[in-house]
């Protein structure tokens, strides 16, 4: 067999791969724009995906 493919990404089970999301503080500021922030999800830290398997690079079976 010498055909390699790499692993697929893990999606980040305490997220599901939606790392991001912005949150409304609530009213808006005085240019009419809606007040947000930016909250990441803390296991993957926004990334949308983890490695929870240990990979070991160029190891032989």
């Amino acid at each position: 067999m010498t055909d390699r493919t790499t692993p697929l990404p893990l999606i980040c089970p305490h997220c599901d791969g939606f790392a991001s999301a912005a949150v409304t503080l609530g009213g808006r500021d005085r240019h009419g724009h809606v007040r947000t922030i930016a909250a990441h999800c803390p296991a993957c830290h926004g990334t949308g995906i983890t490695r929870t398997r240990r990979t070991w690079e160029g190891a032989r079976a």
